[in-house]
């Protein structure tokens, strides 16, 4: 399999530049139409929907970025923070250096994952999860613009910010290990955020922008969310027994999702063949369809490695819902 894609682990920064600017440019210029148009009209909706989508594809780029070197992209993560992350209340600070544990074969499946927890034993929580996705823009307003001005005149509880609030993750009980440069780089990127928010709330309170930025802003947020906790429950089997997992238990534990082109619009830049990430985490997302067709059309390699596809996103979650239902009344 390491020989089949040995070619494909170089990133090429013309198509990440390019895919994020007009991603990021379609999403913005999608919710500017939003605040403009008639509250409510069907012109209102679809340009809400698209820039839900735009900005949810743009945000799927923190991901490529916990995997990808700095020297590769120089300056990208902080363009795709002035152009989705500290919009979106989503700073890279959130998933870089977190995400990391999720592929760890020391913490994969395990109580140490930030990104698993054993849907696969419980209906119940996989509901909830999809659920309570939607109130996140309200958890993020918080964070960022209430308790991080708090965390600048005290540094203890800055510190307990970053241990307890400062990772993207579903396993409430992990926590970040804090160190000096990461105390430093929450504060810098927190500032910046702060200073972009303010410059927009002030200009709304001077009337120079309508109040319903704002919810429209919740509006895409919460759609953002909401597809991409989904996409998250269609991402794996979630059958660990929370025992640390080698890469082959971490391919066989995941699932890819090639589907057609529209799969895109819910598990965008490459996170639809999640399976093959898990095992070649280091592949681009441009290179990611290639690595799978040479997979899936080469013996003996197709017949087990397809196993782990899915014919699509309903067909994961009620595999997922079904298991934890069946788990549930044993």
């Amino acid at each position: 399999m390491r020989e089949l894609v040995r070619d494909l682990h170089r990133a090429n920064p013309t198509i990440y530049w390019i895919d994020l600017l007009l991603t990021a440019t379609l999403g913005w210029a999608s919710f500017g139409a939003a605040v403009i148009l008639r509250p409510f009209s069907w012109p209102m909706v679809i340009a809400v929907t698209i820039a839900s989508l735009s900005l949810y594809r743009a945000l799927c780029f923190m991901h490529e970025l916990s995997h990808q070197h700095r020297r590769t992209l120089p300056k990208f993560e902080s363009f795709w923070n002035l152009a989705a992350g500290y919009p979106l209340l989503m700073p890279s600070f959130v998933y870089v250096g977190v995400h990391n544990d999720h592929h760890k074969t020391s913490t994969y499946g395990t109580s140490e994952d930030p990104e698993y927890l054993p849907f696969a034993r419980s209906s119940r929580m996989t509901t909830l999860f999809a659920l309570e996705s939607v109130l996140i823009p309200a958890v993020l307003l918080i964070r960022f613009l209430i308790l991080a001005p708090i965390g600048f005149f005290s540094r203890r509880f800055e510190k307990w910010l970053v241990v307890h609030a400062s990772s993207l993750t579903m396993n409430i009980h992990y926590r970040r290990v804090v160190s000096a440069n990461l105390l430093d780089r929450v504060r810098s990127h927190s500032a910046g955020l702060l200073l972009m928010w303010m410059i927009v709330m002030t200009l709304i309170v001077a009337g120079l922008l309508p109040w319903r930025v704002l919810a429209i802003w919740f509006a895409v947020c919460a759609a953002a969310s909401f597809v991409n906790t989904l996409r998250t429950l269609g991402a794996h089997a979630y059958e660990s027994s929370g025992e640390p997992l080698d890469r082959t238990g971490q391919l066989l534990d995941s699932i890819d999702t090639p589907g057609k082109f529209w799969t895109e619009l819910w598990a965008p830049v490459g996170l639809r063949y999640h399976a093959l990430h898990h095992y070649f985490p280091g592949i681009p997302y441009h290179h990611l369809p290639e690595a799978y067709r040479r997979f899936s059309s080469t013996l003996p390699i197709s017949a087990p490695y397809t196993k782990m596809s899915s014919p699509s996103l309903p067909h994961s979650l009620r595999s997922l819902y079904r298991k934890g239902l069946h788990a549930s009344k044993q």
